[in-house]
């Protein structure tokens, strides 16, 4: 594969303009330009730096279990000095909503949402209706933050992650929106985009119950158990529409139990995220995923903290 190449993959998945993505190098714009031109070649350090990045944004770089693990214990640190996350969100206002408003706009947009940051805090917050927005993707904005709230209150309460949990917040989700919310599905679906089987579904009411109780299990590595359900519940994909916000609302219940910010993945990487995930559902390697959801983590902490 050729330099350009390479760049152009980190470009897309990153889903940065060149300008960005010289800056994320510490390179000028010019110096990077004739890297993409072919007018010159980075020096042997740049090149060692961008095939590093390649590598981590195409989901085949090693993550060492060292840094993973001096990540997990920054965030275990981080949840000590915070004696109740969840009392901290719902005790203050700006908090919550700032919470509300990220995990709603980075979650939906995921999905395909054309609604801005602006947009959805106008709806969430102001009830405004936008004539010139989808009133689909409205009602989803505001039926997200309603989940979010049924789900923060939940975890208040110390509120188990149970099966009535997850058909409760698709209920919640999908109400007005589509006639099965609440239901798992009773046909065949396919993930769009990849070759990943999902289950029969004659099987979900079997294998649904197995995944939430050993999501309920005690563990000292919350962040490997939340990974390792939020993969194996996208696969699953236990309903008909709803399945990735369904199951990052999961994941933010088990980080919350465990006195843990709520993980903020942003929209700008979705392809890495959705890059890691693929790699954990297909070659049983969560690590980049594990990496990935520290850093999400992290960002939630910024919040919780006030500094994002």
């Amino acid at each position: 594969m050729t330099l350009r190449q390479k760049l152009e993959t980190i470009q897309k998945l990153l889903g940065l303009t060149q300008t960005k993505l010289a800056e994320q190098l510490g390179v000028s714009f010019p110096a990077f330009n004739s890297w993409w031109t072919g007018k010159s070649t980075p020096r042997p350090k740049m090149q060692t730096a961008i095939e590093e990045l390649f590598l981590e944004v195409t989901g085949q770089k090693i993550i060492p279990a060292e840094q993973l693990n001096a990540k997990k214990e920054v965030l275990r640190q981080k949840s000590l000095e915070h004696k109740s996350v969840i009392a901290e969100i719902l005790n203050n206002p700006d908090i919550r909503d700032q919470f509300i408003l990220k995990l709603t706009f980075h979650s939906n947009r995921i999905e395909g949402s054309k609604l801005t940051e602006p947009d959805t805090a106008a709806i969430l917050f102001e009830n405004a209706a936008l004539p010139d927005k989808s009133l689909t993707e409205q009602l989803e904005a505001k039926n997200h933050q309603t989940a979010l709230n049924y789900l923060f209150n939940h975890a208040l309460e110390r509120g188990i992650v149970d099966e009535n949990l997850i058909l409760k917040l698709h209920a919640i989700l999908m109400s007005g929106i589509r006639p099965d919310a609440g239901l798992y599905r009773s046909h065949a679906v396919r993930i769009t985009g990849i070759n990943l089987p999902t289950a029969n579904y004659l099987k979900i009411p079997v294998l649904m119950p197995a995944i939430i109780k050993e999501a309920a299990k005690t563990t000292d590595d919350i962040i490997a158990l939340s990974v390792k359900i939020h993969a194996q519940f996208e696969q699953i994909h236990p309903f008909s529409d709803g399945n990735g916000r369904i199951g990052r609302l999961l994941m933010q219940s088990m980080l919350l139990e465990a006195n843990l910010a709520p993980a903020v993945i942003l929209q700008e990487k979705k392809q890495l995220y959705y890059t890691y995930l693929y790699k954990a559902q297909t070659k049983g390697d969560h690590s980049q995923l594990e990496n990935f959801i520290c850093e999400a983590v992290a960002y939630g902490f910024g919040i919780l903290e006030r500094k994002a």
